[in-house]
């Protein structure tokens, strides 16, 4: 009886699942999305239709699996803390135009967005697995702050999440205007200017 050890089924479907997410990355950016098919990556991975159907039931849930490898496996870290508010988040949102202006940041989400509007499963799948966590992280920031006496106390937090990364996204979505970290500087200021303690004298 041979002891050569025998392949490790689940080593050899780890690296067919890897080449399959980065084979969509890689075509996504160089077809684009409307051309983008499961045919096309299962012969760009080296793999059969039936292995990615096996993982993924449509090309825009592979796609999202791809753009979380790309990301960090959807890992995300706290927000950070130094006391500096408006800092921090300059800081969080000049990150993330740096992110957006990145080609290969750029066309995966660009395609994710244009799926997730016609396709409620993985809009849901979206907000579950990327969208809601990384919100309670940026909350629990304004959170700190709140107790800091920099927000106001009755801020809703979720609408303030919103006012402060929304206009980068919509800029970035809609292509209204450049984006630059001077943009996201500016956004943080003006926000934070309604968003500040109300402890100012009103005139009169």
């Amino acid at each position: 009886m041979s002891t050569k050890a025998l392949p490790d089924p689940s080593r050899r479907s780890e690296t067919a699942r890897r080449a399959i997410l980065t084979a969509a990355l890689d075509l996504v950016a160089e077809v684009g999305y409307a051309k983008l098919s499961i045919e096309g990556i299962a012969k760009a991975a080296g793999v059969g239709k039936q292995t990615i159907y096996r993982w993924w039931p449509s090309k825009g849930v592979l796609l999202f699996d791809a753009f979380l490898g790309l990301a960090g496996d959807g890992d995300a870290a706290a927000l950070p803390d130094t006391g500096d508010l408006a800092a921090d988040l300059k800081l969080v949102l000049r990150a993330t135009v740096e992110e957006l202006n990145d080609p290969r940041f750029d066309l995966p989400m660009r395609a994710l967005h244009t799926e997730i509007v016609h396709d409620p499963a993985l809009a849901a799948d979206y907000a579950k697995r990327l969208d809601e966590p990384m919100r309670e992280l940026k909350k629990a920031r304004l959170r700190a702050a709140q107790r800091a006496g920099q927000l106001a106390e009755d801020v809703d937090l979720d609408v303030a999440v919103d006012l402060l990364f929304g206009p980068i996204l919509n800029r970035w979505l809609q292509r209204t205007g450049p984006l630059t970290p001077e943009y996201a500087e500016q956004v943080v200021d003006t926000a934070l200017r309604g968003l500040g303690p109300r402890n100012r004298r009103r005139p009169g």
